[in-house]
């Protein structure tokens, strides 16, 4: 007998009987019933508040089977998340953690012939009250969810809603669901461990978990053969001349095939050599973080990850694959996998390895108290086992993080904040199994207790502190500071920051009619997850900007301003290097169509500061930094070797005219390396620093900065035009202006990608925008949008 694939066709009841549908799994509950058109599209308008009925009720999918054996075993795992599993009517497991694998033999409920298995997925809001009813203390959830009781349950915390997330809190199967012989030969576990040798050699571990007999271990042209005993098998492969795996922009990202056989069972991995360390070690300033691959420290440059989809059913491989792809093409190299997600499957990580990015990943908890009593950390140790000793294997896999702004959780609640002591020993007693558990599963991983945090059991304010360890800096949007405050502090990692802006408007039309085009229509708001986010938005506007025209140009402009403000964290961050060793924005995709801090649209379009980001972190650029009276223009290099950086510096006037400021060139290593220094008071008023640089690597660039708001100066009307020419499936637009046009963006009427968006463009000169739609058929047309066209009536 072979496997046989559960996968596919089910049914789907409702416990009152009253819905019947089909379902196909994996999927979720609430993309089924949307499908079969039992409820409205639940990102459109505000129907998301009259979809939360279905998390409050219990469903169950079901299907049958038939068996020649009945000695078979059941595999499922993403089971979400409190469910009991029957077959032919007998219980086979009872479940409550969507982060699990599980197999549990059939015998005493499978028969010859023809077999039911039904999934009863119980309601989480109810199963998560009878938790907390029970608790002998009260553990308060996020205030960021509004369907309550999300933290006694091992399920995504976002699914319960967050200040980015629709609230709905569905249930489904998304990972594992077949049927294997249970006397079949397998491999239950592959432990995969690799020890340097000054980059002369690398010798490969592999310690198995199996039936017995000989194993045989296969990689970069060698073999190794053991006898295992008692199921257990360790083997090794020395690798001479190894071709190192490295991140994006460092080297290659070279992965090895390995296999194991055990018997008649096989197991393949992908191997990246590489050396993971996380440094994190006492200097003047405090405590340090960084990442060393392979001796060399990484910069890291990213951003937050957070569920592809908030529907879990609407989730693909190709979907994620193109937002993972869009971070490498903006020049990043980290991905920070929060904690108030789900684990990502196989293929995230697959993809992670050959795309060369770094995987922060945080264990699942974020911004609640937990629980700690022995049944709940009994579930999360077998939780972080499973994850860990699926994942530990990936060359993408640089550090393992106990949780998301746990520590300051502690501080948002009267009950933890009346009682500290309880709440802080409860919190250590969840953080230190968690911990236990990694080193069990994997000994050599990377940990850190908490994000933010300034170091292992240290307990304090890592939101303004900037000397130690990861720091989440907010300051800047909850706080309403201008965009300046982020050069008043100095952190070490900033694996938070971050500033919303409105989606696209293609992205705006698939939620709101014309008639909600304004930011304080009840559904646009319904859109902004965020307290006082619209207003802030605006009001940040009018210290920055002429406020915008119309709707449609509210919208660019909001993008515009999202990306100067983390454009400006990330080039003086940058500029502090080797001090800060990484930058991660919050955040870079959406889960449904909502206003938010992503660089990157529901969908996967590209937002204004994605195309920044795609500047401001390359890999040698100049930066300018404010000092004192003067701007200094700062050489950044992330590349292992040395380059020579030059710049010439000119003051430009809004009607494009520019006079030579100076010029500057230096060698840069490491660290961060000053060019040029100009007087402010070089620049007439009406006038901005405008500067190009060339490197000896090939490497080029320019840019505009504004001393003062961009609403201070007269910008003049650019009248900025476009030819547009085909070039095989692309559409290519040749621009042209008359004065000074400020992040002239092009929108096209059908999707696709632009190859560069938001540039300065002056008179005299012709920039070139390349557009590939995603269906080369579609003959789109174009908006070119800048800021003096959208903050000026004609």
């Amino acid at each position: 007998m072979t496997a046989i694939d559960l996968t596919g066709d089910w049914t789907l009841r409702s416990a009152d009987g009253t819905v019947t549908v089909p379902m196909r799994l994996p999927g979720d509950i609430v993309t089924t019933l949307f499908e079969a058109e039992m409820i409205p599209d639940p990102y459109a308008g505000q129907n998301e508040y009259d979809l939360r009925w279905i998390c409050e009720a219990d469903w169950t999918v079901e299907r049958s089977f038939d068996l020649a054996d009945p000695a078979v075993d059941l595999v499922i795992s993403e089971l979400d998340t409190v469910a009991t599993v029957r077959v032919n009517d007998v219980v086979v497991l009872e479940a409550a953690n969507a982060f699990r694998s599980f197999r549990m033999a059939l015998d005493d409920a499978a028969r010859v012939g023809r077999n039911t298995i039904a999934i009863t997925l119980h309601s989480p809001v109810a199963a998560g009250k009878t938790l907390a009813e029970a608790h002998p203390f009260p553990v308060p959830w996020s205030k960021n969810c509004p369907i309550p009781y999300g933290n006694f349950l091992r399920k995504p915390a976002c699914d319960f809603g967050w200040d980015w997330n629709i609230a709905l809190a569905t249930s489904g199967v998304y990972g594992a669901l077949r049927l294997e012989p249970s006397r079949a030969a397998r491999i239950d576990r592959l432990a995969i461990s690799q020890e340097h040798g000054n980059g002369v050699s690398v010798t490969v571990g592999v310690h198995t978990t199996h039936h017995d007999g000989p194993v045989t271990v296969a990689m970069a042209g060698q073999t190794a053969t053991a006898d295992s005993r008692e199921g257990f098998c360790q083997l090794t492969i020395a690798v001479s001349e190894p071709v190192l795996w490295w991140p994006a922009g460092l080297g290659d990202q070279h992965l090895y095939d390995l296999t194991v056989t055990a018997g008649d069972a096989t197991a393949a991995r992908r191997i990246g050599l590489r050396r993971m360390e996380l440094v994190a070690e006492p200097d003047a300033a405090g405590l340090g973080f960084k990442i060393r691959v392979n001796g060399h420290d990484t910069f890291c440059k990213g951003a937050n990850w957070i569920p592809a989809d908030a529907l879990p059913g609407r989730i693909t491989e190709a979907k994620t694959r193109d937002l993972l792809q869009s971070a490498v093409d903006a020049n990043m190299n980290m991905i920070r996998i929060w904690g108030g997600g789900r684990y990502e499957p196989d293929s995230f990580y697959d993809a992670c390895d050959e795309l060369g990015l770094l995987v922060w990943q945080d264990f699942m908890f974020a911004c609640n108290l937990y629980p700690s009593d022995p049944a709940y950390l009994a579930n999360v140790r077998a939780e972080v086992h499973d994850n860990v000793a699926r994942m530990h294997h990936h060359a993408c896999l640089a550090l393992w993080c106990g949780d998301n702004e746990l520590v300051g959780a502690l501080g948002w609640y009267d009950v933890s904040r009346n009682d500290r002591d309880r709440y802080l020993v409860n919190y250590d007693r969840l953080n230190r199994a968690i911990e236990d558990a990694l080193r069990e599963t994997d000994p050599g991983a990377n940990w850190w207790p908490s994000s933010p945090s300034t170091g292992p059991l240290s307990f304090g304010d890592a939101w303004h502190d900037d000397s130690s360890g990861d720091m989440h800096f907010w300051s800047v949007w909850h706080e309403g500071r201008d965009f300046d405050h982020y050069r008043d502090v100095s952190p070490r990692f900033c694996s938070e920051f971050g500033f919303q802006s409105y989606p696209s408007m293609d992205v705006v039309r698939q939620f709101a009619d014309p008639a909600d085009f304004n930011i304080a229509a009840p559904v646009m708001e319904a859109h902004q997850k965020n307290d006082g986010g619209n207003a802030r938005i605006a009001e940040t506007m009018f210290r920055y900007f002429r406020f915008p025209v119309d709707f449609e140009n509210f919208v660019y402009v909001s993008q515009v301003q999202q990306a100067l403000a983390i454009k400006t964290a990330v080039t003086h961050w940058r500029g502090l290097k080797p001090h800060c060793m990484g930058t991660l924005i919050w955040q870079l995709n959406d889960t449904w169509p909502v206003c938010s801090w992503a660089s990157l649209d529901y969908g996967g379009g590209w937002k204004v500061l994605h195309h920044l980001s795609r500047d401001f972190y390359a890999p040698v650029t100049v930066v300018v930094m404010p000092d004192g009276e003067d701007l200094v223009l700062r050489a950044v290099n992330d590349r292992r070797e040395s380059v020579t950086v030059n710049v010439t510096a000119s003051a430009c006037a809004m009607d494009g005219a520019t006079r030579d400021l100076g010029q500057g060139g230096a060698e840069v290593r490491e660290s961060a390396v000053d060019l040029l220094r100009i007087p402010k008071a070089a620049l007439d008023q009406q006038e901005m620093l405008s500067f190009g640089w060339t490197a000896s690597d090939g490497t080029k660039g320019g840019d505009v900065f504004a001393p003062r708001p961009y609403k201070a100066y007269d910008l003049l009307p650019a009248n900025v035009t476009h030819e547009i020419k085909r070039d095989g499936d692309a559409h290519v637009l040749h621009l042209t202006a008359q004065a000074m046009a400020f992040f002239v963006t092009a929108e096209a009427s059908a999707p696709g990608r632009f190859d560069r968006n938001a540039i300065h463009l002056g008179p005299g000169h012709t920039a070139t925008l390349r557009f590939t739609p995603h269906d080369a058929a579609a003959t789109p047309t174009f908006t070119l949008r800048d800021l003096h066209s959208a903050t000026h009536i004609t």
